[in-house]
């Protein structure tokens, strides 16, 4: 727990941990997305019940009216509330992300940009370890947001055919048109090439496990994705000014969402590190999730930097899904960090605030990814399309120009296309 790894002297940076294709689950997968291609309907049926434990051939694999109505009778008002409040932070945040279309005139030349919705997508909500309507509102509300006219949720069923009606309301407020009750590579390829009961749709988010995450790379290019989802992982800079109870408390939060989660601690003060380490011991007594929570933090560690330019360097390597940091001037360390997924400042911001809707969507980069993309966003459900507009004088004018390029590049047929419009427009 918290091994210690001491890098002052050697000032190195640190590898994350990246996605590795198993070879297995690589053509169980390919066997599904086969299946599903041939067999439809049918293939999740059967893979429902092998996987799941579910029987639906009488019920079917789409959620009917009947069965929101119940969910919505099932949930305390309580939970209600907090889930509307959830859905309605994460539509302010992600209403904010809307691109603005935009035109301009300039020597004849008209043009511009055209934001469109992608027509259907597919969202897809893990099962199994736990319940998360949360998911449900992270990734159906930003594609709801963007105008998306068919939005799909799928999700395990339980072993009865049924669906937690946390996860049925959650899918109703955000704007869910349909809920199907499928999981695991079955449920992309299901998305990805379309059923009976599960319409195809032209991009899919939302994080799964290895055979999901396998079944998005596969149809990639088939369908959009957001990216592939690794194991949760947390990365804390802190100094004296940080509680190491808090921080304890955080590293546990991390480590019960799965045994491979990634935790890591960073500081410039080996006292730091025995607090929190003595905190961790005396927190994990209290997890809930013991099992789990014992498994991933026994692979934690503790970084012993320099400085905190070391630990910039330490944390733009490792490029997390989650960073945390607690200093003295935390906003100036943050703005030094080039890579992470999501970034929560000072003593009073603890990452599950932004697991639950606190001005952040949930569904990150993971395994080093945050070098080069970002966490979901709105734009994952809309279309950026150029539109150009030339007057005449304007297509005699750039003919010469764009004539010249094409023929150094051995295009003759672009160079012919607009000269002869330069010609005609000489002969008037």
């Amino acid at each position: 727990m918290l091994e210690l790894l001491d890098l002052r002297e050697r000032r190195e940076r640190l590898e994350p941990r990246r996605l590795e294709i198993d070879p297995h689950v690589s053509d169980t997968v390919r066997d599904i997305v086969r299946r599903v291609r041939d067999e439809g309907d049918d293939a999740v049926l059967d893979l429902a019940l092998r996987f799941d434990g579910a029987d639906l051939r009488e019920r079917g694999l789409a959620v009917s009216p009947e069965e929101f109505a119940a969910a919505i009778d099932a949930i305390p008002s309580a939970l209600r509330l907090a889930l509307d409040g959830l859905i309605d932070r994460v539509a302010d945040l992600h209403r904010r992300q809307v691109p603005l279309e935009w035109w301009d005139e300039r020597d004849g030349v008209r043009f511009g940009e055209r934001v469109t919705p992608v027509r259907a997508a597919g969202c897809y909500v893990p099962g199994g370890r736990a319940v998360y309507p949360s998911s449900v509102a992270m990734t159906v509300t930003p594609a709801f947001v963007a105008g998306v006219q068919e939005i799909v949720v799928t999700t395990p069923p339980r072993s009865d055919g049924s669906i937690h009606p946390e996860v049925l309301y959650a899918a109703k407020q955000a704007g869910a048109t349909r809920v199907v009750k499928t999981g695991g590579a079955q449920a992309i390829a299901a998305l990805a090439l379309g059923t009976a009961s599960v319409p195809a749709v032209d991009t899919v988010v939302g994080p799964g496990n290895a055979y999901v995450t396998e079944a998005k790379r596969q149809l990639n290019g088939v369908i959009g994705i957001d990216g592939l989802a690794g194991p949760t992982e947390l990365v804390i800079v802190a100094d004296a000014t940080a509680d190491p109870s808090y921080l304890a408390t955080d590293l546990v939060a991390q480590a019960e969402h799965d045994p491979q989660a990634e935790t890591t601690l960073i500081s410039a003060d080996p006292a730091v590190i025995e607090e929190v380490r003595q905190a961790l011991e005396a927190e994990v007594v209290k997890a809930g999730r013991r099992d789990i929570v014992d498994v991933a933090l026994a692979n934690a560690r503790a970084v012993l930097v320099a400085d905190l330019e070391h630990a910039v360097e330490v944390v733009d390597g490792l490029a997390p899904e989650h960073l945390q940091v607690i200093l003295v001037d935390p906003r100036a360390f943050a703005l030094r960090v080039r890579n992470a997924g999501a970034v929560f400042l000072g003593n009073a911001t603890s990452v599950p605030f932004g697991d639950y809707g606190v001005a952040s969507n949930h569904v990150l980069p993971t395994g080093g990814t945050a070098r080069f993309t970002s966490g979901l966003r709105t734009t994952a459900f809309l279309k950026t399309t150029s539109v150009v507009e030339l007057e005449p004088r304007a297509a005699r004018q750039l003919a010469r120009e764009v004539s010249e390029i094409a023929r150094s590049e051995g295009l003759g047929g672009h160079a012919r296309a607009v000269e002869i419009r330069a010609e005609r427009q000489d002969e008037r």
